[in-house]
């Protein structure tokens, strides 16, 4: 992991620094979500439904979205870009595992998952970047294999960066995301837009997607997804 690019070094790092922290607050948010919950609950419904293998959290910080997704009784594991983050989770959970990893380059073969779930971790990709991400998560998902991608939502607005309290974070239109993520080569499953409690600044947006058989080459739709977000 030491040739990273420079956006993913620099949230690494953030990460890392505010690790301790970040896990103590997010311990058991979920508790108070219950729309979120419902959508993780759809995922693992629609996952377990197409039964095409285990299920990877991506960019899964100090895993309690990992555990959770366990708790519904999932086979799952979790990935994420800081090493800090990643031995908190492993401290948290000992029985299951986690792995240092980027989620543009994952180390598994096509096809080997049967869900993919992206809980607020493609929000500090750069924009253009967005669509070889949708890329590689096709790549790693089996033909049936679910996605859930959770994130700030753009409330009629166009994608714009904000002031993360880790890191440069971008609210996206939902349509938009949904968009890409089609380019890739997914189906829109359903969504859920979420206003935002009284703690929250923004609306949250969750798209679940079902990974298609690809007639068209990847590479071409991320050329052509990367010429509208190009910076």
């Amino acid at each position: 992991m030491t040739d990273l690019p420079s956006h993913l070094r620099v949230t690494s790092e953030a990460y890392d620094g505010v690790a301790v922290l970040y896990a103590d607050l997010v311990r058991d948010s979920l508790a108070a979500l219950p729309l979120d919950r419902s959508v993780l609950a759809a995922f693992a419904d629609l996952t377990r439904a197409a039964g095409a293998g285990p299920v990877a959290e991506l960019g899964c910080g100090p895993g309690y979205v990992t555990a959770h997704l366990r708790d519904l009784e999932l086979d799952v594991f979790g990935v994420d870009l800081s090493p800090v983050m990643i031995g908190l989770a492993r401290e948290a959970h000992p029985d299951l595992r986690f792995e240092v990893g980027s989620m543009d380059a994952l180390d598994l073969a096509d096809g080997e998952l049967g869900g993919i779930v992206s809980w607020y971790s493609v929000i500090h990709t750069p924009p253009h970047e967005i669509p070889s991400y949708f890329a590689e998560f096709r790549r790693v998902l089996a033909p049936g294999g679910i996605l859930a991608l959770a994130f700030f939502e753009a409330e009629g607005g166009p994608v714009t960066p904000f002031d993360h309290k880790v890191t440069t974070a971008y609210r996206w239109p939902v349509d938009d995301l949904a968009r890409l993520a089609r380019e890739a080569g997914f189906v829109e499953v359903g969504r859920m837009l979420r206003e935002p409690l009284a703690e929250e600044r923004f609306r949250r947006g969750h798209l679940l997607m079902r990974a298609q058989e690809q007639s068209e080459s990847p590479e071409i739709r991320v050329r052509e997804s990367e010429r509208k977000y190009a910076p």
